[in-house]
This record gives structure tokens, C-alpha cells and sequence, in this order.
């Protein structure tokens, strides 16, 4: 579990060493179904406080040095070829350290099919929604049942 604090620290170092940081900054958001992200409009690297706190040092490290060369790379730059190389210049490992929700157990809607397959959302399912687990298509059969958790 890393740190805040020091998360901060390093990320601040991170602009200093690779941005200018009398123009980029860094701040920690609430965000719960991904890890970073750099804002080219605000000149911003952020970070999930949620994640941050679920994950050790050496992860949310690829995370910082992965916005960061998202950074020196430009907005256009995507995932492409002048990314992957920059990132590799600078420290990134290339591996993913997320996918799917971050904290699922914030997620206010649990949804369950008729098999127990579990399925979370962080807003109320507007349509109805089958299990993909259980089949490839949409399927009456498999529908989630949805029901609304109190979480802190």
C-alpha cells in the first residue's frame, strides 16, 4: 500500500525531472475505474486516491511514470510508437497494472445474474443488462438483478 504523502513526493520529482514544473502540477482525484491521468488543458498529472491506496510503491510508480510520458509525449500521441518510447526512455515498464474497476467495493449498485455472477457499478443501470459471463449477447435469461449498497 503506498503511501500518499510519498506518492505525492515522487510525482512532484517525477514533473521536476521531466516536465516544467512551473507549468505541469499534480493532484490526487477521486477517481474509481482508472488509475492516472495527464490533462493537457490544465497541464495536470492526477492520480486515483483510491488506487493509490490499494496499490505498493513499485505499481503506482508505473503509474506516475506512465502519465508522465503521456506528458512528454502530447496529446496526440495516444499509446503509439512516440509513446511506448518515451515511456521506455524514462522508466516505464510497459506492463499494465490495471484493469477493470479500481475499488469495486465503493461501487454503490451490486448486480447479480441467475448464476452469482457479481457485477458492480458506480451509477444506477439505466437499461436492463444481461450477464456477459453467461452469454456472448444481450439475454432475458441472464439478467442482472441490481441492488443499491450504503458504502463509506
Amino acid at each position: 500500500m503506498a503511501d500518499l504523502e510519498r506518492v505525492e513526493k515522487w510525482a512532484e520529482a517525477l514533473i521536476v525531472l521531466h516536465l516544467d514544473a512551473a507549468v505541469w502540477s499534480f493532484r490526487f482525484d477521486h477517481a474509481r475505474t482508472r488509475a492516472g491521468m495527464c490533462d493537457f488543458t490544465h497541464k495536470r498529472i492526477s492520480v486515483s486516491r483510491h488506487l493509490a491506496a490499494r496499490y505498493d510503491d513499485d505499481e503506482i510508480h508505473q503509474v506516475l511514470l506512465h502519465e508522465v510520458a503521456h506528458a512528454l509525449a502530447g496529446p496526440r500521441a495516444g499509446h503509439g510508437t512516440t509513446w511506448r518510447t518515451i515511456a521506455a526512455d524514462i522508466g516505464y515498464d510497459g506492463k499494465r497494472t490495471h484493469d477493470g474497476s479500481v475499488a469495486n467495493e465503493l461501487a454503490p449498485w451490486r448486480g447479480e445474474c441467475a448464476a452469482g455472477h457479481e457485477h458492480f457499478r458506480f451509477r444506477k443501470p439505466q437499461r436492463p443488462l444481461s450477464c456477459g459471463a453467461c452469454s456472448r449477447g444481450f439475454s432475458r435469461a441472464n439478467i442482472i438483478t441490481w441492488h443499491k449498497r450504503d458504502v463509506v
